[in-house]
């Protein structure tokens, strides 16, 4: 696994290919975000941001939304999928919060993750995004990207995030999760288009399989061609 010099300078370099990295979900206030990262789940933040509008206008805070039932609800997130399990856990997390924490999102990974439907990933997405607390989300893209360049290593998402937390500055926590996360949406894909990668020569996916297959066809009298194959 690369240094944490190394990684740093990685993130810069990522952070000029995707400038202005953030969250893709639309949102006003912490509720309104931490609603929509429930909904993404096994969804897409396009698909999220076309169902949340009319979701908020309905159920402006957390006391209005632990009133809907689920039968109501649920046809309202049907397209992000899952929707009746992200209803239970939509509803119980609004109870949870006006119950214990007077309709406001907690400021607290501790007190959010307690929340139904809310995991260390969601958390990290709110606290970072919309209150202002340093944190590091950790998705499929975060695990895939820093795994093929190194600079984490392994498929606990709490691994990575530690990991990746003790190489970055504190106060660049979530902009690394999002630079992470277009890189894996933009770039480094399941198959990946490493031709257009600013830190293809520091990869070690790039380093140790797609050279190494270039390598191989040259000595095979073949014509190279960018391998594209993902091991992830």
């Amino acid at each position: 696994m690369k240094t944490a010099h190394a990684t740093r300078a990685i993130l810069d370099a990522l952070e000029t290919q995707h400038p202005g990295a953030d969250t893709e979900l639309d949102y006003q206030n912490p509720y309104q975000l931490l609603v929509a990262t429930i909904l993404s789940a096994q969804s897409t933040d396009r698909r999220v941001n076309m169902v949340t509008p009319a979701l908020f206008r309905k159920y402006a805070n957390a006391k209005a939304l632990a009133r809907a039932s689920t039968k109501e609800l649920e046809p309202q997130i049907l397209s992000t999928g899952f929707f009746r399990q992200k209803s239970k856990s939509l509803i119980g997390m609004a109870t949870a919060l006006v119950a214990e924490h007077n309709g406001e999102v907690p400021a607290d990974m501790d007190a959010l993750i307690k929340l139904p439907g809310v995991g260390r990933k969601t958390a990290n997405v709110v606290l970072g995004h919309a209150l202002g607390v340093p944190g590091l989300p950790v998705d499929r893209h975060v695990l895939r990207v820093s795994n093929r360049i190194g600079i984490a290593e392994g498929d606990d998402p709490v691994a990575v995030e530690q990991q990746l937390c003790r190489a970055m500055p504190k106060e660049r926590w979530t902009r690394t999760s999002d630079t992470l996360i277009l890189h894996g949406r933009r770039v480094c894909r399941p198959k990946p288009l490493c031709d257009t990668c600013v830190v293809q020569s520091d990869c070690d996916y790039f380093n140790t399989v797609v050279n190494s297959a270039i390598v191989i066809k040259k000595a095979a009298g073949r014509a190279p061609r960018t391998v594209r194959k993902a091991r992830r």
